[in-house]
């Protein structure tokens, strides 16, 4: 069971530093797929992501050990690369900036960030023919609204990427919408500064993984509102965000080996499991191959050892 403590003194005044109120006791709001939420202050919120994995919207019953450290890692060295150009809700990643919120094992996989209003719109840039996409265009020649040239095959590159918004479930499967649906939602002038930079991100994150031998062949953004500014949310190119592909292994034309967990859905796939719960579990051969994946596109796409990391978030 989650619980919530008091927050060190001085971790309390460092957290003064960073800006913000800050109260005695760190309020749990919210439990995710794969993240808890809780509200520091008024205009602050901790991200703790855990070793959950899901599918098919499903919760597995099993955890995948440093999971949850993977996907801080990487969100956290893209919102420094493109923070540059685009901002973020991101305030810190050490431990001696994070309240104490009765979880053990914080450092690593938790952000302590701004609190923004989040756009009802996930930002799906597509680079390469896979997935859902794949599917709509054997069926249709389009993707989302986008027309694309005769002949492609599965995981082909586009001729340049493509933004298909989809609408935010609460529930059950989300929903691809066309750009002018998405316009509709967010407002033109909100959508049009997302939609740049989603397709900015896109492109500034493929550009740098395709030097280290990664391909990033579609990912998902969020976004949200601080005082009227677009801000990049949550999570940014991670496996669970992301298809990684491993470039010296790149064929078109079928399914691509990767780095995230389209492993588990395909072993899922293969035992004959309908998508509905309860998921069966996993052996604990995929728990650990499944790991060794996250931590090699950790790995790969920083640029820097896994232990570094964990090294730097600790206190």
């Amino acid at each position: 069971m989650l619980r919530s403590g008091p927050i060190p003194r001085e971790r309390e005044d460092r957290l003064r530093t960073l800006g913000g109120a800050v109260v005695s006791q760190p309020q749990h709001i919210g439990s995710g797929k794969v993240r808890e939420l809780f509200q520091v202050g008024d205009d602050r919120l901790l991200l703790v992501a855990s070793n959950r994995i899901s599918a098919y919207d499903v919760v597995l019953p099993q955890e995948i050990p440093d999971k949850g450290r993977v996907l801080t890692g990487l969100s956290h060295y893209w919102f420094e690369i493109t923070g540059s150009f685009c901002p973020n809700h991101l305030i810190s990643v050490r431990e001696e900036d994070l309240p104490d919120v009765g979880l053990s094992d914080l450092p690593g996989r938790a952000m302590l960030c701004r609190r923004a209003d989040p756009i009802a719109i996930e930002f799906v840039v597509r680079g390469y023919l896979s997935g859902s996409g794949w599917k709509e265009y054997v069926a249709s020649g389009e993707v989302c609204g986008h027309k694309l040239p005769e002949g492609l095959v599965e995981s082909s590159q586009l001729p340049h990427p493509i933004l298909t918004p989809a609408t935010k479930a609460t529930s059950g499967h989300d929903e691809n919408i066309t750009e002018e649906q998405a316009a509709k939602i967010a407002g033109e002038d909100v959508y049009a500064k997302a939609r740049e930079y989603a397709l900015k991100i896109y492109a500034k994150g493929a550009e740098l993984a395709r030097e280290r031998g990664v391909i990033i062949a579609d990912t998902k953004f969020e976004f949200g509102l601080i005082d009227g500014d677009v801000v990049l949310i949550d999570e940014v190119l991670t496996p669970d965000s992301s298809r990684f592909w491993p470039e010296d292994r790149y064929s078109p034309g079928g399914p691509q080996p990767s780095f995230d967990k389209q492993y588990v859905r395909d072993w899922l796939d293969q035992s004959g499991w309908d998508h509905n719960p309860p998921p069966p579990e996993l052996p604990a051969e995929v728990v650990a191959a499944t790991r060794d994946r996250y931590v090699e596109a950790y790995e790969r796409v920083s640029g820097r050892p896994f232990e570094a990391w964990k090294k730097e978030v600790s206190g």
